[in-house]
């Protein structure tokens, strides 16, 4: 009788850590069409019946599995031997216990590569998130020189600049998924087709952000201020129309950023931005220090630099073969796969900068050096809060290759965390501790102003604690966009938004000022962490084998 088995074309099933999920007919081989499979154990297995080297390879699977005991019933179960016929020699131990010390070095090598790469991904794009703050913290410091009052209007300048930016990152995240996605799915020409959409969704916005900043800039200034800072309104309101000039060229360039970092290319985008930062550096030295142009002339300053920005971002586009000056009007279908993204990221981002904004909100009910002073802190927050952005970045750059893509693996995807969580971890560590020096021991590089440094080192603890966390959250929540988990980590972003929205009018209303501000921030950033972390190791998240499975099927 002709013995019939299951030839399985690639390495032997060892491999697979799953062991409950494999079928009863997965575990008969047919050793007898290679020699292959077997060669990484001894003579004595290899030259044993085929029944017996079955059972023996099954045993030995048991044994490397995770975590699955080689007496398991459930396992012996699956395999038609007697315990006799299982039973090893002192060299097929020692051959076994070899090959899981080769597969554990191979995972250590792996995730020192994985880290290899993030670092050459994330690096380069480290600096597309700095450059944004760090032309407001060039802002900072020089207006700041000049006028404790004028320091005071660029806080609320900023939040309807800097902060009303970072609500249109769901652009920027749609862009990078839906193109890493297909991508990773080999269709460059969907890719091509879904930059011109977007970058025509980014056209749009800009321009409406555009009329929003010249005729009703002033006016939402004058309610966000309040009446007790009056005299910081009409500065803040010509700051807040100078910068609106550059809404069409931002949200533009930010499309075309975006499609670069989803081709894991980051060395594009950060030559534009070293170059606008330098041009936005240059102008605030001759707008606001030779001409005494102040606050006016800071705004000129960042938009050119912002133009600049926008137009490198283009370019560098355009060199990697795509056409990112062509504009494609979204069909109907189209809107809702982008609003099906765009709709829980913007939820997301909306809560997060809505939080920030009221930090700022309060802070200027408290008077003009609370408010002076928790400017220069949030905007060395920022500065030093963007070196997280990049693991997060890297997440949805390289994330659904591994979920999507024709090399699926969730090991590898499990991997991959490990290492952003690792990198977060110890940047979270050095970012906290130098941007908690430079207020400490630097706070003259802002303001001479005493009353104002004295505000600032009262939240520096807080300002550290929030700062130690924030890299990991980063690497979490971008793997759930990666996953497009968008469900979960919009309702958990305005969950934690409206919570701290609660506890900042509680310590407000009591007085606890700006140090209460800031306690609350620090809650608001380790609440994020725990509830990402959560969502990803529960059975029900992206990373789990069940779920991956789902991923594969759509």
């Amino acid at each position: 009788m002709q013995l019939k088995s299951l030839s399985l074309p690639s390495p032997i099933p060892i491999r697979n850590p799953n062991f409950r999920q494999l079928s009863q007919s997965s575990l008969h081989f047919n050793f007898s069409d290679s020699p292959s499979p077997t060669s990484g154990f001894p003579l004595s297995f290899r030259s044993a019946p085929l029944e017996t080297r079955n059972c023996k390879l099954v045993r030995s699977f048991i044994k490397n599995g995770d975590g699955v005991s080689g007496s398991n019933p459930e396992a012996r179960s699956k395999c038609n031997c007697s315990s006799e016929s299982v039973s090893w020699s002192e060299d097929e131990e020692v051959a076994v216990e070899v090959d899981v010390s080769k597969r554990q070095a191979s995972t250590n090598q792996s995730i020192l590569s994985q880290v290899k790469e993030i670092i050459m991904f994330s690096g380069p794009a480290t600096g597309l998130w700095i450059c944004a703050p760090l032309m407001s913290l060039i802002s900072t410091a020089v207006v700041g020189r000049g006028s404790s009052t004028e320091l005071a209007a660029l806080g609320p300048g900023t939040v309807f600049c800097d902060n009303m930016n970072l609500l249109f990152m769901f652009l920027s995240i749609a862009t990078s998924n839906m193109v890493a996605t297909s991508l990773a799915k080999g269709d460059k020409d969907e890719v091509q087709h879904q930059i011109s959409v977007l970058l025509f969704v980014g056209l749009i916005c800009g321009t409406l952000m555009l009329l929003f900043t010249q005729f009703l800039g002033g006016w939402a200034l004058t309610v966000f201020i309040g009446p007790k800072n009056i005299q910081i309104v009409p500065a803040a309101s010509k700051y807040v129309q100078i910068r609106g000039l550059a809404w069409p060229a931002v949200l533009y360039g930010l499309v075309a950023q975006s499609a670069s970092l989803g081709m894991k290319n980051s060395w594009g985008p950060l030559k534009a931005l070293v170059i606008a930062s330098v041009v936005n550096g240059i102008g605030h030295i001759g707008l606001c220090s030779f001409f005494n142009y102040g606050l006016a002339g800071a705004a000129w300053a960042t938009l050119a630099s912002q133009i600049v920005a926008a137009y490198m971002m283009v370019a560098a586009l355009n060199k990697k073969g795509y056409n990112s000056f062509a504009i494609s009007i979204p069909s109907p279908s189209e809107c809702v796969q982008i609003f099906g993204i765009a709709a829980p990221v913007f939820v997301t981002m909306f809560s997060k900068v809505a939080f920030y904004s009221l930090i700022t909100y309060f802070a200027t009910a408290m008077g003009t050096n609370t408010v002076a002073a928790n400017q220069v802190m949030i905007q060395m927050y920022s500065m030093c809060v963007v070196w997280g952005e990049p693991l997060s970045q890297t997440a949805q750059s390289f994330m659904p290759e591994l979920l999507y893509g024709f090399s699926r693996s969730l090991v590898k995807a499990q991997n991959l965390l490990k290492s952003l969580l690792i990198i977060g971890a110890l940047l979270g560590l050095v970012i906290g501790t130098i941007g908690t020096s430079v207020p400490w021991f630097l706070p003259n590089i802002f303001t001479p102003d005493l009353n104002v440094i004295e505000e600032m080192h009262s939240v520096l603890l807080m300002f550290f604690v929030a700062l130690l966390v924030t890299p990991c959250a980063h690497s979490l929540e971008g793997t759930l966009l990666a996953g497009r988990d968008l469900q979960f980590i919009s309702l958990t972003m305005s969950g934690c938004f409206g919570l701290g929205a609660l506890l900042l009018l509680a310590v407000s209303t009591k007085g606890y000022g700006l140090p209460g501000c800031w306690c609350v921030l620090v809650g608001f950033q380790w609440a994020r962490f725990f509830l990402a972390l959560w969502r990803l190791l529960s059975p029900s998240g992206m990373l789990n084998s069940q779920e991956l499975d789902k991923l594969k099927a759509a």
